[in-house]
């Protein structure tokens, strides 16, 4: 039962991240990227805030704001420059299917950086998924959309994040880097309104309502995404996030008058495949070595 509900959990949360993308390249038809992102930053980050203050966990402790903490902030601040302004740009099925690439973009950099020990087989599986990205980027080729590589420069980013979280100290709770984590969208913004044309722009009725929905619904899939790896086995919840580029494909047909063509689809079969492998080989490796430990 505890397996459903985190199931149930991790696609509600996917739904919820797709609807913030949905908004935000909305938002971006007549706002700058980079006051949107402020926007969301400010919103996001008080709530985050508000939770850490009411847990009585400082956001200024200094476990916070050591080194490895403050890079990973960084990197977030680049994902999400890079994140938004392809969502502006680019088809929201296109940005959600290179995104998928990031688990192995993860295990990539886990083997290069880190030192763990990845075989031919799950090496295999991401050229696999790099060949699939390169099928729905199409470098090169009629249809190629420039800003469709910031989507593949911003996996690099979160990549990144995801692996220097690591490394952050594990006294500092989720709450607080979750705040730092929307904080980061603030300076991502102010720089983005610094590097790119456009000039903040006075925010209507409609406008404020998908501000509020983006950053509604970007704290629920969080919050959703964080239980449900607590109730449930990540070896049956996280195949589940691919359900986000379900989501965003319908998002983009029904909201966007999209139409993904066979060569998108034919890559995110590959990323989905490829990296479905990947979790389920780490999977069953963790467990072989559980069994020889015992």
């Amino acid at each position: 039962m505890n397996n459903l509900n985190g199931i149930l959990l991790v696609v509600a949360s996917m739904a919820a991240f797709t609807l913030e993308d949905m908004f935000i390249k909305q938002l971006s038809a007549d706002l700058p990227v980079g006051q949107i992102l402020i926007l969301l930053g400010i919103g996001s980050g008080s709530v985050f805030a508000a939770l850490a203050w009411s847990k009585g966990h400082s956001l200024l402790a200094r476990a916070a704001w050591k080194p490895a903490a403050i890079l990973r902030t960084m990197a977030e601040a680049v994902g999400a420059m890079l994140f938004a302004t392809a969502l502006a740009r680019v088809d929201i099925s296109t940005v959600a299917a290179v995104f998928q690439a990031l688990p192995l973009v993860i295990t990539m950099a886990a083997a290069v950086f880190l030192k763990e020990q990845v075989g031919w087989r799950r090496w295999s599986a991401i050229i696999v998924g790099f060949i699939g990205v390169l099928l729905i980027i199409r470098p090169g080729l009629q249809g190629f959309e420039p800003a469709s590589v910031l989507v593949l420069l911003s996996v690099f980013a979160i990549a990144a994040r995801d692996l220097l979280t690591r490394f952050v100290d594990t006294s500092v709770s989720s709450t607080v880097v979750s705040f730092q984590g929307f904080a980061a969208l603030i300076v991502a913004g102010l720089l983005l309104l610094v590097l790119t044309p456009g000039e903040i722009t006075t925010v209507n009725s409609p406008q404020a309502l998908m501000i509020f929905g983006g950053i509604v619904f970007g704290v629920m899939g969080y919050y959703g995404i964080v239980v449900a790896m607590r109730v449930g086995d990540a070896s049956a919840v996280t195949p589940f996030r691919y359900s986000r580029l379900l989501f965003s494909i319908l998002a983009g047909m029904v909201v966007f008058g999209e139409r993904p063509d066979v060569l998108t689809m034919t890559g995110a079969s590959l990323i989905i495949g490829s990296g479905l492998y990947t979790f389920l080989r780490e999977r069953r490796l963790a467990q072989g070595a559980r069994v020889a430990a015992a």
